[in-house]
């Protein structure tokens, strides 16, 4: 889709993962490592469990084994799937200009 942000895919931030099915790069707002699935929608479960298993190689080579959590919620672009590897116990990465405001 021409005017989803997830589809248009512009390498704003720093990219950490590509392959074909997705992307993981920092989110533009929290800093934190944020998988999309190169297709807009949903994917199945088994796809889903998938990409989420190359987040959290990510999340734990930033955070540590146990240094953080996967936040699934698509809160600004609900309908492309995306989810988010938070530090433990925080919700921006010590990156953003926005860690420890909330």
């Amino acid at each position: 889709m021409d005017d989803c942000q997830l589809c248009v895919a512009e390498q704003i931030t720093a990219w950490l993962h590509e392959d074909d099915d997705c992307w993981v790069a920092e989110c533009l707002v929290c800093r934190t490592p944020m998988i999309v699935w190169r297709f807009h929608g949903l994917p199945e479960t088994e796809l889903e469990t998938e990409l989420l298993t190359r987040l959290e190689r990510i999340a734990s080579d930033r955070y540590g084994p146990n240094g953080y959590w996967i936040d699934p919620e698509r809160r600004r672009i609900p309908e492309h799937w995306h989810a988010h590897a938070r530090p433990a116990g925080g919700f921006f990465d010590p990156a953003s200009d926005l860690y420890g405001s909330f």
